[in-house]
């Protein structure tokens, strides 16, 4: 007969009218502090100090920790020149989109453009020591940028004090990087699991929405546009502003937005062209400025970003900022795009790791974009993370290992010491044709459906989301999302599932009445099985559920009266004291009305807690077993037994 999960206290099984109940004896020496070290070997499988504790020379330990730490050294002692070309390639490919995306996103976030070319500097080199993911590509992200200009124009406008806006987004980084190495060492991702699927899908197609609204004002050409991201607002400032409509800027934007999406059709098509759409943003840069050098644009109402510094990231460390009547919105912004961007760069590289079965690991990511964060609101950079776009692009390049970080960094600092000046001629209309046409890939319309089909709620979630976004605030519309999911977390938690269990015929299996109606019903015999932990939230509701079962049952068609009530807690992981106090009200009240009720096979941590409450005691031990096959057995002896008793 099975045993309650090999119970280490050598709790043994003994035959007591032809059924096998529990004993409880005393645990050996030395048995708890076993139990504490295999639940924190289970709970804390990558502990980095086990590193240092484990077998072999100091030497190897050391080692061993060090490659821990700094994940670069797994991949680079066996790196070859093969593996480098691949990488330099991808290298190559995604600087020619670091360079657009990162003047593009800058000018999202309400910062110089100059800016969003030294976060492909900085960052990439920083994650590639410390990043565990072989295929991430470092960069920033458009829905990060649009939420931290609007976080903090809350408090200052970037045209009302530039410099002092710039100084408030070093110091939300700088938050950011505290926050995000806080929760990697901490080992808290958990909070990260917040952003459900459902939530992520809202986000980013609400934001995606919005941002394609944003960039109205560059393929219109006009000077004057609204700083709130709603949609309402966005209209009435284009209604309001329609005087300042330019058709060359608006016939320029609709071709170069054609022409991108034609080239993300033609990767869709056929997956080994994926590198037109990579090199497609940097060609209409290009084309952009050299068209609009050519034709005079500036006198046709087209827009350029304006000359760029010469030179590598200039320190900002002295740049940040904390005084007390700015920081509530930095804190607001840095923790909030620093959870959104460990969400998205987490779930990318899992994905990819997934893939290529290379190692990957959250906290370590964690760490490393923490680190990366830091030490760019030290050198003038913003936000950054493991955009998708410049991830996939990364990946379809044939990237091998972070290497390809390291290229981009290089190639990224010889573009800012010798080419920079050369993109200040970039138009604004292009750079509003690379975000709509990226912006609107991000619009998936087919997973809501999705979500819709299988889960009402879950699409509940992700539709609030995005109507939130749209039409209040970016950070409205994602709270909104993950306080749904925190009520439906809760729902779980104070509604735990049971189910009536019987017997499938010809078997000693006993499952779902509900599932398999065909089941055997045992008369006098009620059998409910809880399935999740029980605590002082659903104690509550678990004992009202098992009298409803009760009532139910004989006041069935069969009218059988219940004599037995067994509660299969093999689901139950945990328990607290309110939880227990209500099963010892059960009790009682069942036996007070002449049943009886019994527990079969409790996991370890809950038999712990049942013996230490007393509880083991007070209903006594004969009432434990170790299958629901056996309680069944010993409540057919005691019926059969009561039965003969009242006929005698």
């Amino acid at each position: 007969m099975d045993s309650i999960h090999k119970i280490p206290n050598e709790a043994a099984a003994s035959e007591v009218d032809g059924r096998h109940t529990v004993n409880f004896p005393v645990a050996p020496r030395g048995f708890k502090k076993k139990m504490k070290s295999a639940l924190k070997e289970t709970l804390f499988p990558d502990d980095p100090f086990r590193q240092f504790r484990s077998g072999g020379t100091t030497r190897e330990r050391f080692v061993n920790g060090v490659r821990y730490f700094i994940p670069m050294f797994e991949w680079l002692s066996t790196y070859s020149l093969r593996l480098f070309w691949s990488d330099l390639l991808a290298g190559f490919t995604i600087t020619s989109l670091a360079i657009p995306q990162g003047i593009s996103y800058a000018k999202l976030a309400g910062i110089p453009p100059i800016i969003g070319l030294y976060c492909s500097f900085v960052p990439p080199l920083v994650y590639a020591v410390f990043g565990s993911s072989r295929h991430m590509a470092v960069g920033t992200i458009a829905a990060a940028s649009l939420l931290i200009n609007q976080s903090i124009s809350s408090v200052v406008k970037p045209e009302d004090d530039p410099v002092l806006f710039l100084h408030l987004v070093f110091t939300t980084t700088f938050v950011t990087g505290v926050f995000q190495a806080a929760l990697g060492i901490l080992r808290l991702g958990i909070l990260v699991d917040f952003f459900s699927h459902s939530t992520i899908i809202g986000f980013m197609g609400g934001a995606a929405v919005m941002l394609c609204l944003q960039q109205l004002k560059g393929i219109f050409g006009m000077k004057h546009f609204t700083n709130h991201t709603s949609i309402v607002s966005v209209l009435e400032s284009i209604v309001v502003n329609k005087h300042e409509m330019r058709w060359e800027p608006t016939v320029m934007g609709v071709i170069f937005v054609a022409f991108l999406m034609f080239t993300k059709h033609v990767k869709k098509k056929n997956k080994e062209l994926f590198w037109v759409a990579a090199v497609a943003p940097i060609l209409t840069v290009i084309v952009g400025a050299v068209f609009t050098h050519f034709v005079r644009g500036q006198n046709h109402g087209i827009q350029i970003v304006g000359h760029l510094d010469r030179g590598l990231n200039p320190l900002s460390i002295r740049l940040l900022n904390f005084d007390p009547k700015y920081l509530p919105a930095v804190l607001k912004a840095g923790i909030i795009t620093g959870i959104l961007s460990l969400a998205e760069g987490i779930a990318i590289g899992r994905s990819f790791a997934v893939a290529e079965n290379t190692p990957h690991d959250g906290n370590k990511e964690m760490i490393a974009f923490g680190f990366m964060n830091l030490l760019g609101s030290f050198t003038s950079c913003y936000l950054t993370s493991g955009p998708f776009s410049k991830s996939a692009v990364n990946y379809n390049a044939g990237c091998k290992t972070a290497m390809s970080n390291i290229v981009q960094a290089v190639l990224m600092a010889m573009t800012l010491i010798f080419l920079a000046p050369l993109f200040g001629y970039t138009p604004l209309v292009a750079l509003s044709a690379i975000i709509m046409s990226a912006m609107l890939g991000l619009i998936d319309y087919q997973e809501a459906i999705h979500l819709f089909k299988v889960d009402k709620f879950d699409f509940l979630i992700c539709i609030s989301c995005f109507l939130g976004v749209i039409f209040i605030s970016l950070d409205i519309g994602l709270f909104l999302s993950i306080g749904l999911g925190v009520v439906r977390a809760l729902l779980y938690v104070a509604r735990p599932n049971s189910c009536r269990l019987e017997k499938i015929p010809d078997s000693t299996l006993y499952r779902d009445v509900e599932h398999y109606p065909s089941s055997t019903i045992t008369p006098g015999v009620l059998i409910i099985q809880l399935g999740s932990p029980i605590y002082f939230a659903n104690s509550s509701y678990i004992k009202h559920r098992i009298m409803r079962y009760i009532q139910c049952e004989e006041s069935s068609s069969t009218g059988e009266t219940v004599e037995h009530i067994i509660l299969d807690l093999s689901g139950v992981t945990s328990i607290d004291v309110t939880a227990i106090e209500g099963l010892l009200e059960l009790h009682k009240v069942l036996e007070k009305n002449g049943k009886k009720m019994s527990v079969v096979n409790p996991r370890i941590e809950v038999l712990e807690k049942l013996v230490a409450s007393k509880f083991v005691d007070k209903i006594g031990k004969e009432s434990f077993f170790l299958s629901v096959d056996d309680a069944v057995a010993a409540s057919r002896f005691h019926l059969l037994r009561a039965l003969m008793t009242d006929n005698a």
